[in-house]
């Protein structure tokens, strides 16, 4: 629920270019980006969702993803391979996990590299969308991550591209965006951008994704999922001598009834 709520925030800066409207002003988009995340990390510590431990996971995913990302800025094609953590993370810990992994994995990877610009909030949200979209599927077979990996690596340069085609291709014959378009007529536009400058480019960030589950995800996620196992404690009730009713038993374990830390849904 929660991340479904701070989606509908997101959703205006991929909507608005379809109806008709103006770009919305650079910086308060930004400072707005900032704050829905910042929100969702403080709910979640709040409901113990996200507790200290797992808040340093966070960070290590977010870290290793911007050095990934300085180390290999552009990737070949669209393929980058930070991609990969987010997957695996939502995968293992679910849509809400998942999701801050991919906003704070591209936010801090953007101020590494010197990436801050009009651009990002569109990048924070579209990469946390990634991460909800692996957590979706939590529990499936790793083909099943694959496919979500080949779809979402399309979706991601789709939806970056709703920026660059408004703030670049202003006015192109065929294509290009214009205040003011009907609906119908801004989506057939885009879908003809779409196609004929980022459909090949995107295409090797979706085959890189699936690549990099398919030969790298088990021992990434077998290795998450130890974690999030030392992350969850059990409580299970045993019968104690008579008169003294039931005592807790607590034991490390795998269960969804957590004390520190539940399971993400």
């Amino acid at each position: 629920m929660k991340v479904a709520t701070l989606s509908l925030v997101g959703m205006i800066l991929f909507v608005w270019p379809f109806l008709g409207g103006s770009p919305p002003p650079y910086l308060p988009t930004l400072l707005v980006a900032f704050a829905a995340v910042a929100a969702l990390v403080l709910l979640e510590a709040g409901t113990r969702g996200l507790d200290s431990r797992r808040l340093a996971l966070l960070a290590a995913v977010a870290a290793i993803d911007a050095g990934l990302r300085l180390a290999v800025v552009t990737g070949v094609g669209g393929f980058s391979p930070v991609f990969f953590l987010i997957l695996c993370s939502g995968f293992v810990f679910g849509p809400t996990f998942g999701f801050l992994a991919g906003a704070l994995s591209l936010t801090v990877s953007a101020f590494v590299t010197g990436g801050v610009g009009p651009w990002l909030p569109y990048q924070i949200f579209a990469a946390g969308w990634v991460g909800v979209a692996s957590g979706l599927v939590r529990g499936r077979s790793l083909w099943v991550l694959a496919a979500v990996g080949a779809v979402t690596g399309f979706a991601f340069g789709a939806l970056l591209d709703v920026w660059d085609w408004s703030a670049f291709y202003q006015g192109s014959p065929g294509f290009g965006w214009l205040p003011g378009l009907q609906p119908a007529e801004a989506l057939s536009r885009f879908i003809r951008f779409y196609l004929a400058t980022s459909l090949a480019y995107d295409s090797f960030r979706s085959i890189g994704n699936v690549l990099m589950i398919l030969l790298f995800g088990a021992p990434v996620i077998a290795a998450l999922a130890r974690f999030q196992r030392k992350l969850t404690l059990a409580v299970v009730a045993e019968p104690a001598t008579a008169g003294f009713g039931l005592q807790p038993d607590v034991r490390s374990g795998s269960s969804t009834k957590g004390l520190c830390g539940t399971e993400d849904g």
